[in-house]
């Protein structure tokens, strides 16, 4: 079948509609791949399918028609009659990646938040999160029940966050700080990119106790340890005091308007009248139109809906949010790359 977003004219909109499905299943295949280790097994050198079932406990078979799609996919690249090999564009799929993707692949698609958007229609009508509708409990309490797939969503995070950190560095100017909080930090790798970067700077990593499980590894292998404090506790009620600096990388959009009005009340009560507050997140735009980048947005709103209860904002649905919270929005930046992020910074008012 021809690719419908190749030359849109030549295909009827009933064509064009399909071509998500398309994507969704190539997700999948991802997903398969990356719980199953394929790429782990490839790294060195070609296998046969029969060596990779064999590895992999599955059916060779079923296996080896995987495989076809991943090579269709760019992924794998078939080396004769039935061996195959990792190619460049497959490498993130590895565990040991310096760029890899694969807990994020996990994450996004794993039974948790597949089962999650099995809800969506429930959700729409009742305003309930998906995942609370799916698994009988909020996304917080499931991986606080569940510590092997909290690291894998801690992993998940953390991937996305390293990729992230260049454009955050270069729209933050953080040298004019002394001291900076990051606020839900998880492990600790935005932090690390922030010190490694700023050798007369101080950090807090801050988040609840089971995002720090890998804190002190993360810092430690990145010679920031000594810099840093991590600090456990819960951000709706009370953040580390007297920093000049407040980071704050996609967390309010985890949370509802009351819950994150919560939030920066706490960072409100701990910052000095001279400091910053400084938001990361994606901005809607305040009428929805249609494009690329916009969809991808939309479906991000959608994805919070479904997975956290929170929501993607507008540039004035911050403004007003920081307002009420007892803050000036002072400046907020264009886009940067390569996830379109913008750097929100305020001051108490």
């Amino acid at each position: 079948m021809a690719d419908p977003a190749a030359d849109a004219a030549a295909f009827p909109p009933s064509v064009l509609l399909l071509a998500p499905l398309l994507q969704m299943m190539a997700a999948k295949t991802l997903y398969a791949a990356a719980e199953l280790g394929i790429a782990d097994l490839l790294a060195t050198r070609p296998r046969s399918t029969a060596e990779l079932a064999e590895r992999t406990g599955t059916d060779a078979p079923s296996l080896r028609r995987l495989l076809h799609a991943l090579t269709g996919q760019g992924i794998l690249t078939q080396t004769g009659t039935d061996r195959y090999a990792l190619t460049e564009s497959g490498q993130p799929l590895r565990t040991d990646a310096p760029d890899s993707i694969r807990s994020t692949l996990l994450m996004a698609c794993g039974p948790e938040t597949s089962r999650s958007w099995d809800r969506l229609v429930p959700s729409l009508r009742t305003g309930t999160p998906g995942w609370d509708l799916a698994h009988g409990m909020s996304w917080t309490e499931y991986y606080a029940r569940n510590p092997g797939r909290a690291m894998i969503f801690n992993r998940s995070q953390a991937e996305h966050t390293r990729d992230a950190a260049p454009g955050i560095l270069a729209a933050a100017d953080l040298k004019r700080f002394r001291e900076v909080v990051d606020i839900g930090g998880g492990d600790g790798t935005l932090l690390t990119h922030i010190l490694r970067a700023h050798d007369d700077l101080n950090g807090v990593l801050f988040d609840v106790r089971t995002g720090l499980a890998d804190a002190d590894a993360t810092l430690a292998a990145a010679g920031v340890r000594e810099r840093c404090r991590v600090v456990a506790g819960d951000f709706f009620t009370k953040v580390p005091d007297g920093a000049d600096a407040y980071l704050l990388k996609e967390i309010l959009h985890d949370w509802d308007d009351e819950q994150s009005m919560a939030i920066l009340r706490s960072v409100r009560a701990a910052i000095p009248p001279d400091g910053r507050v400084l938001l990361v997140e994606r901005t809607l735009p305040e009428k929805a139109v249609a494009g690329f980048d916009e969809t991808h947005w939309y479906l991000r709103d959608l994805l919070m809906l479904v997975v956290t209860g929170g929501r993607e904002r507008t540039e004035n649905e911050f403004r007003l949010l920081l307002k009420a919270a007892g803050f000036n929005a002072d400046r907020v930046s264009e886009p940067f790359p390569p996830f379109g992020y913008r750097l929100i910074e305020a001051s108490p008012a």
